[in-house]
């Protein structure tokens, strides 16, 4: 049997596969070795997985946020070892995820559109590119954390239209002070930043939310993608809740940039599964 998991900061999903078309697939919380220890992700690992896989596991493949090198990979890979001694494990990152469930063993070009966001050139097997990202302060371009940051800078600043200002000033009763607490001295502004995304797709039909967000996909389009050898002849995908719920949107810039959208996916769990279950068979 092979176990897949796909982990963000938030949540891991896993699912236990072979040969059969049966598939089991189980919750955890998020596994990014930023924030966690060998010893804390072995531990829930013991009590919420091994009791569902035994001891049939020959290989695991775990992909996850924070797996930036090996030495953060190995945090993750040593708790693994404890439970599955006997186990392959391959511990990559999301990205190569993102790439191995949009674009298989195709050559290509994979982004992240979601909370942050990223992307690579793939040659079918591994990651030969990596425009670095940069978080949502230098980069991130095209990510719900960028387009929180601008919505609420053209709030505070007067630039939002009237109309719309209205909208938003009854759906987050937030004052100046509490926008600048959560972006300056909070916890995880990224994520706070990121909640605004769902106000704009709800208002999509109004021509500067629109503008917003086809704006932040021209700046990921520009400073991400067109940095790739070849990216007008090659298929391009995505995965992420931003591209996935705005991706009307996200076909329009593409379209107009004369870019090949292949694949937007929500999340790369089910792509995974297709891809480790075909090699196996091969």
């Amino acid at each position: 049997m092979i176990l897949i998991a796909d982990s963000g900061s938030t949540k891991t999903s896993w699912c236990l596969t072979g040969n059969s078309d049966i598939n089991k697939v189980f919750l955890t919380g998020g596994m990014n070795p930023f924030f966690r220890s060998t010893e804390d992700i072995a531990d829930e690992i013991r009590m919420k997985i091994l009791p569902e896989t035994g001891n049939d596991v020959i290989k695991i493949h775990f992909y996850g946020a924070g797996i930036i090198n090996q030495g953060k990979g190995d945090i993750v890979k040593r708790a693994l070892q404890i439970l599955y001694p006997k186990a392959e494990i391959e511990v990559q990152s999301d990205l190569l995820a993102a790439a191995r469930a949009t674009l298989g063993q195709e050559t290509g070009i994979a982004c992240i559109l979601g909370t942050g966001s990223n992307s690579c050139l793939y040659d079918g097997e591994k990651i030969v590119q990596h425009v670095p990202p940069l978080g949502f302060i230098l980069g991130d371009e095209g990510s719900g954390a960028v387009m929180g940051r601008k919505i609420i800078g053209d709030f505070l600043k007067g630039i939002m239209p009237d109309r719309i200002s209205e909208k938003f000033k009854t759906c987050f009763r937030l004052s100046y002070t509490d926008f600048l607490d959560s972006v300056y001295k909070k916890e995880k502004p990224n994520r706070f930043l990121a909640q605004f995304v769902p106000f704009l797709q709800e208002n999509i039909s109004d021509e500067y939310c629109l503008q917003l967000v086809e704006k932040s996909f021209e700046e990921f389009v520009l400073r991400n993608i067109t940095r790739y050898p070849g990216f007008r002849e090659l298929p391009i995908c995505f995965v992420g809740s931003v591209a996935f719920y705005l991706q009307e949107q996200l076909k329009n810039v593409l379209a107009k940039n004369q870019l090949q959208l292949k694949k937007v996916l929500k999340e790369p769990l089910n792509g995974l599964i297709k891809f480790h279950t075909e090699k196996l068979k091969s």
